[in-house]
């Protein structure tokens, strides 16, 4: 009996053993760095380790009292909003190098407008976040308003808070995201250590309805993309790589002999439906007025043509129409819109949807012929063609499509059509512009954005954020001849974005699938997450 109760203790002693055992390698197993075990955001640091938020300044370290970086600051903010790195060539930072790991995380930030650089040529990656910097760019992720200044008075030192960042902290404070310390003073100048940053995203996470939706899929709307010069196969390819779910090829022609070209690809719609993507065909008409005239102002004529194209509809069983009369006469209004009636009374009878390409209403005669108000009421979308602002020497050198063009373009638009039918169209194509000595235009050529990213990189031209349009300035001397490039980026891209989005448009239209360069889409993605949050 003796001997029995000997075995069965030691048998017990070994069993607790490797039990404790077990328990401690677990316990370092749930615990990812070294050095967190007497941080007071030990937990809050493992949280966002496990949720891929937060990363350590080394494998086995957090180093949690040492000052955060505006660089990783950034990276944590935008791991936050679900938010992916940016490979955009075009930078005013000096002191971000493109090799850098935090590089596309800058990027991300600053197109969307939650961070700027210290000067307009420098971001400081490596300089410590003060805590009212922090405040400032929280309140910018989470789309805050800034609060009403009032609320820091209650911090001791609320005198030293800077005038630019009070109604952030206001707001941080009110939401209990950031507070103060235990002798009642928040401390705005003093940098933010990596727990404190750790504590304060998590506190951000701690509110359900905010890490539901950051945990969600962006609700999706429109994104068109139209096929140019591509074939069929490098159009699909590119379209994987986008957010684009509506294809628009351009396969039908309004001829003036009456007929329609056809050059429809019906492996296309085969592919697309494989892909839960929309198929609306471009329609056109080649910008000949003439020829339109004389398709138009005949009853016959319009009613041939739309005979013809349902046909086309059936035989390849699309799931819309993208209309594209442009260069139509102004004595053609009216029959413009007599024609766009009956197209849309056949369409909507087969339950196709049908859009219609329109150009900015800027008071000339190339928009005489659109009835924007009685168009609108007959399509289902109208896809407003946001660019050709400047477009050659009888426009003068700029921009192909600043912010303030754009803005004005869908506020005088939303005027008479309803905000849910309008889709803003964006270039995927710009101008290099040759000036002679005195600034007038000698000559402008056509270029993609990959093309245009290759002349920055080729002359290394250090680009100049210009806010009221919305865009980068670049310029450069090719063979003793000044160059002027107004940049289409991500950036600029991702302004026009907002635009539409705040406007509450049905989407967006990309001219054309292949003028892009490939960053484009990451900075398209990110906008389609972060412009679709509502921290309520």
């Amino acid at each position: 009996m003796k001997r029995y109760y000997s075995k069965w203790f030691m048998t017990a002693v070994i069993f607790i053993g490797l039990f404790t055992a077990l328990h401690r390698v677990n316990a370092e197993a749930a615990q990812p760095f070294d050095d967190i075990a007497d941080s007071y955001a030990k937990q809050e640091i493992i949280d966002l380790y496990q949720k891929k938020i937060i990363t350590g300044t080394s494998k086995s370290s957090f180093s949690p009292t040492a000052p955060i970086t505006r660089a990783e600051f950034i990276t944590l903010l935008d791991r936050l909003l679900g938010l992916e790195p940016v490979a955009s060539p075009v930078t005013p930072f000096a002191d971000v190098a493109a090799k850098a790991g935090h590089y596309g995380w800058v990027q991300a930030a600053v197109q969307l407008g939650i961070a700027d650089g210290v000067s307009e040529t420098s971001f400081a990656p490596s300089k410590p976040v003060t805590r009212q910097e922090a405040a400032v760019w929280l309140t910018r992720a989470l789309k805050k308003q800034p609060g009403i200044i009032g609320d820091e008075m209650n911090f001791g030192d609320y005198r030293l808070i800077a005038s630019w960042a009070s109604s952030s902290v206001t707001a941080v404070h009110s939401l209990g995201l950031m507070q103060g310390d235990s002798d009642g003073n928040f401390r705005p100048t003093d940098a933010i250590t990596r727990q404190e940053t750790a504590v304060m995203i998590h506190r951000v996470l701690q509110k359900k309805q905010w890490a539901a939706m950051l945990a969600a899929k962006p609700i999706e709307t429109i994104k068109l993309g139209w096929q140019y010069g591509q074939s069929t196969t490098q159009f699909e390819n590119n379209i994987m790589t986008s957010n684009v779910n509506t294809l628009s090829p351009r396969w039908f022609f309004a001829e003036a002999s009456g007929e329609i070209t056809d050059a429809a690809d019906a492996s296309l719609v085969a592919w697309a439906r494989k892909h839960n993507k929309k198929v609306w065909p471009m329609f056109g008409n080649r910008s000949d007025q003439a020829a339109t005239h004389k398709l138009l102002s005949s009853v016959s004529s319009r009613t041939s043509l739309i005979a013809k194209l349902s046909a086309y509809v059936v035989k390849y069983d699309v799931d819309g129409i993208n209309l594209d009369f442009e260069n139509v006469a102004p004595q053609d209004r009216a029959a413009l819109t007599a024609f766009v009636t009956e197209l849309a009374k056949k369409l909507k009878l087969m339950n196709v949807t049908l859009s219609m390409d329109v150009s900015p209403d800027r008071g000339t005669d190339w928009t005489d012929a659109f009835d924007f108000a009685a168009l609108g009421k007959q399509v289902e979308y109208m896809v407003l063609m946001g660019y050709d602002e400047h477009w050659g020497a009888g426009s003068g050198a700029g921009p192909n499509a600043s912010l303030d063009f754009v803005e004005v373009a869908i506020s005088k638009l939303l005027k008479v059509v309803p905000n849910e039918k309008v889709i803003l169209a964006l270039p995927f194509y710009n101008r290099d512009w040759d000036l002679n000595k005195e600034g007038s235009v000698a000559s402008t050529a056509f270029i993609t954005l990959s093309e245009q990213h290759a002349i920055l990189s080729k002359y290394a031209i250090k680009p100049k954020w210009a806010a009221q349009a919305g865009q980068y300035t670049a310029a450069y001397i090719k063979n003793g001849v000044r160059h002027q490039i107004w940049v289409e980026d991500g950036r600029s891209l991702t302004a026009k974005y907002k635009v539409a989005a705040e406007a509450g448009l049905a989407g967006l239209a990309y001219w054309y699938i292949g003028g892009e360069s490939q960053d484009i889409w990451a900075s398209m993605r990110n906008a389609d997450r972060f412009l679709g949050y509502h921290f309520d």
